[in-house]
């Protein structure tokens, strides 16, 4: 039988659903947004499209599936190590659509001549699907083999490797940690974060750079170019920055469950750090809103060409009826 959901757990519940909320529909409206408008649809954008369509995935399948764990229904444990597998899969594609927007970042401020000879759709594309194709690998890495099978049979005492048991499914239950922290953290988390880190300092450089340099210059398209360069680049390093910031306190806490058993975390703080790496993917659209000016114009358009306007419409429509 079910347990009932304690007051504690509908708090979560509601906290999830709202996050929820404001992440598919965000993130949907991005996606909308470099559809319909020319002006964003070179390499940079695309890669932000990934992003978005990872964001949407948290929103209307990691969370509800983080519910079902934190209600924790008895399973068969592959069934609940695929409803914790899509939080690796999304987390990881998050990061490499990151590390393929800085890159790309790079290469614009780097070689702005030849930029579009070389970042060109196809191999905008190529990146994405290999981005994906990676995500897919590390995160389904514990369907592999990766994970507490052989730790739970031997805790339980069952020695036929075909034996199948019901469990409490919970994510560390399945889930090994020496794979969350040596693996997906050390291996696919924290280079990727730090080598971002770097290239961004490096085009903040390079911009800075152009900027001294053509200061004196008697043409202002230098000036205009790396100067839009640098607000973008600011914005998507704001992205990055709330990413990290988003996402380092689980792992951190991570690396305290396995390095030291015997601490006692507070159950406050782990649910502190799941809202903030599920609240990460309702970010972004608020960034790209008030930071990315493209996208400000964009989402004005959508609001006015099939919402704002709908409504004016629908009322002139009625006011003239009587008079027709």
């Amino acid at each position: 039988m079910a347990h009932p959901v304690s007051a504690f757990q509908a708090a979560y519940i509601s906290i999830e659903v709202l996050i929820a909320l404001v992440s598919v529909p965000g993130n949907i409206l991005v996606i909308w947004a470099v559809k319909m408008n020319q002006a964003l649809r070179d390499a940079t954008f695309c890669f932000i499209v990934s992003l978005a369509v990872a964001d949407v995935a948290v929103g209307a399948l990691v969370i509800p599936l983080a519910i079902i764990i934190n209600i924790g229904p008895q399973t068969e444990f592959y069934s609940c190590l695929m409803v914790a597998c899509p939080v690796l899969i999304l987390t990881e594609s998050s990061i490499l659509a990151l590390l393929a927007i800085a890159v790309d970042r790079y290469l614009r401020v780097k070689i702005p001549v030849r930029y579009k000879s070389v970042v060109t759709p196809r191999r905008a594309a190529v990146a994405i699907a290999c981005c994906w194709i990676v995500s897919f690998l590390v995160g389904l890495t514990p369907m592999f083999g990766w994970n507490n099978l052989n730790k739970m049979r031997r805790t339980q005492e069952l020695n036929a490797s075909h034996t199948e048991f019901v469990i409490k499914c919970q994510f560390e239950t399945v889930i090994s940690m020496e794979y969350m922290v040596y693996f997906n953290f050390f291996v696919w988390v924290l280079p990727p974060l730090v080598l971002m880190l770097l290239i961004y300092l490096e085009v903040f450089n390079l911009i800075r750079k152009q900027l001294n340099k053509k200061v004196s210059s008697s043409s202002n398209d230098p000036q205009k170019y790396y100067g839009k360069e640098l607000k973008i680049a600011k914005s998507l390093a704001l992205v990055l920055f709330l990413f990290a910031l988003s996402w380092l306190p689980l792992h951190v806490l991570n690396c305290i469950t396995l390095f030291c058993p015997s601490c006692e975390t507070p159950h406050i703080l782990t649910y502190i750090a799941i809202f903030l790496t599920h609240g990460n993917s309702a970010m972004n659209p608020i960034v790209y809103a008030f930071r990315i000016k493209k996208f400000r114009t964009a989402f004005l358009q959508i609001w006015n060409q099939y919402f704002c306007c709908k409504t004016n419409k629908t009322t002139s429509t009625t006011t003239a009826e009587p008079g027709t």
